[in-house]
Formats: C-alpha cells, structure tokens, sequence
C-alpha cells in the first residue's frame, strides 16, 4: 500500500519537460517550449523526448534557441514561473556550453559592426541632394 504523502513527495519531484522549460525561463510561453521540443530543439541526455517528458533533478538538458545552445543540469524543479533570479536557481550551466555561447554571441556582434550600416528609405531631402547633383554639367 502506497502513502499519499509519498506519492506527493514523488510528484513534486519530477514536472513535464515543457512547463519546466517555461518556469525556468527558456521559453516565453509553454506553447513555444512545447514546439521546441516537438521539433528536436530540446534533448534529455542527448535524446529527442516529448513534451509530456518528466525530468527529474539530476537530469542534463540541451536546448538550442537561435542558433545558441546551452547544456545545463536541472537543480530544482518548479511548476510555478517565478522571478529571472528564481529561475536561475532551477539549473546550473556547463562552463564549455556557457564558453561556446559566449564565444558565439562575441562573433556575432563583431559581424553586425563590420556589416554596411544603411540608413534606410532615402528622404524627400537626400532625393532632391541626389537630383541636383546629377542635373550638374
């Protein structure tokens, strides 16, 4: 005969991946975590799950977001979507992936500088600037 009280204890213990993806701020909203982890952004220990997954603290977790990827470690599960720093507790991050993230993020502002900075749609100003040069002899 089972207790209550363990069973409980047992259920607290372990969430489904995409709300605990939501509580632990990955994802805006449980629908987003959800298709993430239907398209095979999200893996439990390196394998595809489904959404309906129950992780356990314990587990390692890769998600890939926007062409950044982080492995953590799940340290604490919540169902509940708290704070940023509440959040934060709810894992901790593998230096190599925080590293390669860094490393990443790093090389794509250095694109983004060296990219032409246009300013846009031309105005009715740099039109006429543009007219009255060209009209020159």
């Amino acid at each position: 005969m089972s207790r209550p009280a363990d069973e409980a204890a047992s259920a607290a213990a372990r969430l489904r991946i995409d709300k605990w993806l939501w509580a632990a701020r990955f994802y805006r909203t449980r629908s987003l975590a959800s298709a993430a982890v239907e398209a095979g952004q999200v893996r439990v220990g390196g394998e595809r799950v489904k959404p309906s997954r129950a992780i356990h603290a314990g587990e390692t977790i890769e998600v890939r977001k926007a062409g950044l990827a982080w492995t953590v470690e799940v340290t604490g599960i919540a169902d509940r979507r708290g704070t940023a720093t509440d959040a934060a507790k709810l894992y901790r991050e593998r230096e190599d992936s925080r590293a390669a993230r860094d490393e990443e993020v790093a090389r794509r502002r250095a694109a983004a500088a060296s990219a032409p900075q246009l300013p846009g749609r031309p105005t009715k100003r740099d039109r006429r600037k543009l007219e009255d040069f060209l009209d020159e002899p």
